[in-house]
């Protein structure tokens, strides 16, 4: 754990019921079962599986996840790659078009340390930018991120896509290492369609594809329907969240991590007010008009947060409602955000605590 004499810590073997909140905790039974869970999906349709290390940042889960078969990771930022890189992580894989001199020499340098590294490119102006500062240096293997509809970064046709890649296998310092894309859920026909032509094209110009990596939880169990992929990435599925049990992929039992928080205050009979606020909770809504589910009280609706406070509406709860001082566990809408707001992630069994684990790469988001 970190050494910060201002912390407020829990150890092996405390209470979660006597924790200092807000903090989030982890179940380690649901945990260990939702990385088997997907690792089994993964290894029963043949697909190498790389987990994204955003969720937890955390190298020891990153290490159960591979343990568990996983292929490698993947990380969003070089700064995350850094610290797995710094804990023994080989495949690394990097989904963020780089840009700009500084970035560009710690890539250099994290390349030359670590044998499996690759990151994704777009455009023209990420591909040159990296082939400037690999042309002497050690080869770093790029993919091209491809657009299959969900609207982020990415290539927007096939021809665009082999044109890249072109561009890449005849660049000085550089590999082409494949094809990436981050579809919108429920889109494996379009995804499959949009891969199987890029495939086509770069077969007809001898070009090897040695990676087709498609990506997300959102797309996690219809991963089998992109029969061109050659791996799938996700992160949420680790932890589990609101959005995911929306979604269908888990129920609320699968749900790892749940923020604890205090109430302390009752201003009315229909009002709560925790101290989980925009720091604890998140104000990411994902699509939903509130800030997450109160476990045991399933009419609670969390109306608002502002920095340090969290509001609870009570008013369709019936005669049981939270009182002050009484500890509740909110299932956040999106967990990921969740770690990067926490120094420390506290683990459970039961109840009590088995182990604190640093969240070793919080805040490094670029």
């Amino acid at each position: 754990m970190q050494d910060n004499p201002f912390a407020i810590v829990a150890k092996a073997g405390d209470k979660i019921a006597d924790l200092s909140t807000p903090r989030p905790i982890i179940d380690e039974d649901r945990l260990a079962a939702n990385i088997a869970r997907t690792q089994s999906y993964m290894d029963q349709h043949g697909l190498n599986f790389r987990p994204h290390i955003k969720t937890h940042k955390i190298p020891a889960l990153a290490s159960a996840q591979v343990a568990a078969g996983a292929k490698g990771i993947n990380c969003q930022k070089i700064t995350e790659a850094e610290v797995f890189a710094a804990a023994g992580f080989d495949d690394i894989l990097i989904t963020f078009n780089i840009l700009g001199p500084e970035k560009l020499e710690r890539l250099a340098d994290l390349n030359g340390r670590i044998g499996g590294l690759k990151v994704v490119a777009d455009s023209t102006v990420t591909i040159d930018g990296l082939s400037a500062q690999f042309a002497t240096r050690k080869p770093l293997a790029v993919l091209v991120e491809c657009d299959t509809g969900g609207g982020r970064c990415g290539v927007q046709t096939p021809a665009e896509a082999l044109a890249l890649a072109k561009r890449i296998h005849d660049a000085k310092g550089l590999i082409f290492g494949g094809l990436l894309n981050y579809p919108k859920p429920g889109a494996a026909a379009e995804v499959q369609a949009f891969l199987s032509e890029t495939l086509a094209l770069l077969e007809a110009q001898g070009i090897d594809c040695p990676i087709v990596s498609n990506g997300g939880t959102p797309s996690l169990f219809e991963a089998h329907l992109v029969t061109a992929a050659t791996e799938h990435r996700a992160g949420t599925y680790i932890y589990n969240d609101r959005s995911m049990v929306r979604a269908g992929h888990c129920g609320e039992d699968d749900c790892a991590m749940h923020v604890l928080a205090t109430v302390v205050s009752r201003p009315t009979a229909d009002r709560a007010v925790i101290d989980a606020g925009s720091k604890a909770l998140t104000s990411d809504l994902l699509g939903f008009s509130d800030y997450g589910t109160v476990v045991g009280y399933p009419e609670a609706v969390v109306t608002g947060l502002s920095e340090e406070h969290g509001v609870i509406d009570l008013s369709k709860c019936g005669a049981k409602r939270p009182e002050i001082g009484e500890k509740i566990r909110i299932i956040p809408n999106h967990t990921c955000v969740v770690s990067n707001l926490f120094d420390t992630m506290v683990f459970h069994r039961d109840g009590i605590v088995t182990r604190v684990e640093d969240v070793a790469a919080r805040g490094l988001v670029w």
